[in-house]
C-alpha cells in the first residue's frame, strides 16, 4: 500500500506540473480542468483496479470552449490562469515597492568607522568635541549611532549644536523617521532650541511633504519664551514656498491660498516684517489662484505699508496674471514701469504679453514685443510663434506670416525642426485657401 500511495502522489504532482508548464508557455490562455471522481477507495484497502482514483476528464481551451461533461461524482472545476495584466500597479503596491527600494538604498552602519570615531573622543568629552566628530561623519547612520552612544554616557548632555548637526545629516539623507525621533527629543527639552535649529526641522519636514508637522514646529516656536527661538521671516518663507509648491493648477492654488493668507496675517500680527520674498510669495499665490486684484493690492502696499520695493519677479508674476485675464493694457503699463526701473522682463512675461496681445487682435504690438524679446536675449516658445503666425493668417496676411517665419529662420531664432513644424502647421490649417502656393 505504501507503493500505491507514493505512485498516486507522484502522478498527481507530475500531472499538475504539466498543466502549469503548458499554461506558462501560453500566457494568454486559460485551461479549465474538470476531474471525474470514481468511487474513492481507501488507501489501505486491496483496490487493484487502478492505482489512481481520479482521472483527468478533459482539458478545455478558453478560446475554443467545449461543453463540460457532467457527472454526478465530479470535483468542482479548477481554473488555472497565467496572464499578464497591463493595468497600472495599485497605490499600495507602489508604496511597498518604494519602501523596499528605500530599505535597499538605506545606508548601513560601518562599525569600523563608528569605533574609529569613538576612539577620537577624549575620556570626558563635551558637546563641542562631539560636534566636531559628528561634522566629520559622512555616513548619517554612523552619525546617529555616535549621537545615541553619547546620550548614554554619564555626565554628558547634548546641546543645540549636536542636535542641529544630527538633524541635518539625517534630513539630507532622507532618513525622516530617524530624524523625527531626534526632533522629538529636542521638543521634549524646553531649554534647548534656537531659530536656525527649528528652521532646519521645518525645512526637512517640508522636503518630506509633512506640512502639518512643519506647522506644529512653527506653533512650538511661537510658544517659546526665549526670543532667539521665535520664528523669523525666514521661517515663514520656508512655509510659503512649501505651500506654493503644492499648487499644480488654479483650483489647488485656490485651496492653498487660505492657509498662506492665514500664515501671512499671523506673521504680521507677531511683529515679523515681511521681506520681498514673502510679498512675492503672496503675489504669486494670488496670481496662480486667479485673484489678480488681491495681488495688485499687495503690490501697491509694498513700498507704502511694508517698506519693501518690488523686484523683477514681482512684475513678472503680475504681468503673467494680467495677461491670463486678458487685461493687456494693465500688463503693458506694468511692463513699461518695469523697464523704467531697469528690470528686464523674463521669457515667461514676454510670452504671456505676446500671446495676450495676439488674442486681443493687436498683431503689431505682439510682433514688436516679439522682437524686443529677442533683443533682450529672451527666447520664445513654439506656442507663441504658432499663435502669432496663425492669427496673421486668419486676418488674411499669409504672406506676412511666411515672411516673418523666414526672417526668424534667417536670423537663427528658430532651428530647422521648429521651422518645419510651424510650416507644416500653417499648411495644414490654411493650405486650402487661395494662398496655398505660398507654403510651397
Amino acid at each position: 500500500m505504501e507503493l500505491h500511495m507514493k505512485l498516486y502522489l507522484y502522478h498527481c504532482r507530475h500531472s499538475v506540473n504539466q498543466i502549469f508548464s503548458r499554461s506558462l508557455s501560453h500566457n494568454c490562455f486559460a485551461y479549465q480542468i474538470t476531474f471525474s471522481y470514481h468511487k474513492f477507495p481507501s488507501l489501505y484497502s486491496t483496490y487493484k483496479h487502478s492505482i489512481l482514483p481520479c482521472h483527468f476528464h478533459h482539458i478545455t481551451h478558453k478560446l475554443n470552449p467545449k461543453p463540460c461533461m457532467t457527472n454526478v461524482y465530479k470535483y468542482p472545476s479548477l481554473l488555472f490562469c497565467c496572464s499578464y495584466s497591463n493595468a497600472a500597479p495599485s497605490r499600495s503596491f507602489r508604496r511597498r515597492a518604494s519602501q523596499r527600494l528605500k530599505a535597499k538604498t538605506k545606508p548601513r552602519l560601518d562599525e569600523a568607522q563608528f569605533d574609529h570615531a569613538i576612539s577620537q573622543l577624549p575620556p570626558r568629552f563635551g558637546a563641542e568635541e562631539l560636534s566636531r566628530i559628528l561634522n566629520l561623519q559622512e555616513n548619517p547612520i554612523v552619525c546617529l549611532e555616535i549621537f545615541n552612544w553619547a546620550s548614554q554616557q554619564p555626565r554628558f548632555r547634548h546641546d543645540v549644536s549636536t542636535y542641529h548637526i544630527t538633524i541635518k545629516k539625517l534630513g539630507a539623507a532622507k532618513l525622516y523617521q530617524e530624524m523625527d525621533n531626534v526632533v522629538n527629543q529636542v521638543l521634549a527639552v524646553p531649554y534647548i532650541g534656537s531659530e536656525p535649529l527649528y528652521n532646519t526641522m521645518i525645512y526637512f519636514f517640508v522636503e518630506a511633504q509633512k506640512l502639518i508637522r512643519s506647522v506644529n514646529i512653527l506653533n512650538h516656536m511661537r510658544g517659546c519664551r526665549r526670543l532667539d527661538c521665535r520664528p523669523s521671516v525666514r521661517t515663514y518663507n520656508i512655509l510659503f514656498a512649501a505651500f506654493l509648491r503644492r499648487g499644480n493648477n488654479s483650483y489647488i492654488s485656490h485651496l492653498y491660498m487660505e492657509p498662506i493668507s492665514r500664515l501671512f496675517r499671523q506673521m504680521i500680527d507677531d511683529g515679523v516684517e515681511p521681506d520681498v520674498f514673502s510679498l512675492n510669495s503672496m503675489i504669486k499665490g494670488y496670481v496662480h489662484s486667479l485673484h489678480v486684484n488681491d495681488a495688485l493690492r499687495i503690490f501697491h502696499q509694498m513700498g507704502v505699508v511694508y517698506k519693501c520695493l518690488p523686484n523683477s519677479y514681482t512684475y513678472d508674476y503680475l504681468i503673467h496674471g494680467l495677461c491670463a485675464q486678458g487685461r493687456t493694457n494693465n500688463a503693458r503699463e506694468l511692463c513699461d514701469e518695469m523697464k523704467r526701473k531697469g528690470f528686464v522682463p523674463s521669457g515667461k512675461a514676454y510670452n504671456s504679453l505676446v500671446n495676450a496681445l495676439v488674442l486681443s487682435g493687436e498683431i503689431e504690438g505682439a510682433v514688436n514685443f516679439l522682437w524686443e524679446m529677442f533683443e533682450n536675449h529672451r527666447s520664445a516658445d513654439v506656442i507663441t510663434y504658432q499663435t502669432v503666425l496663425d492669427e496673421m493668417c486668419r486676418q488674411g496676411r499669409t504672406e506676412d506670416s511666411m515672411q516673418l517665419l523666414k526672417e526668424l529662420q534667417e536670423k537663427e531664432l528658430v532651428d530647422g525642426h521648429t521651422y518645419r513644424k510651424l510650416l507644416n502647421v500653417l499648411e495644414d490649417d490654411f493650405g486650402n485657401s487661395s494662398y496655398r502656393n505660398t507654403f510651397r
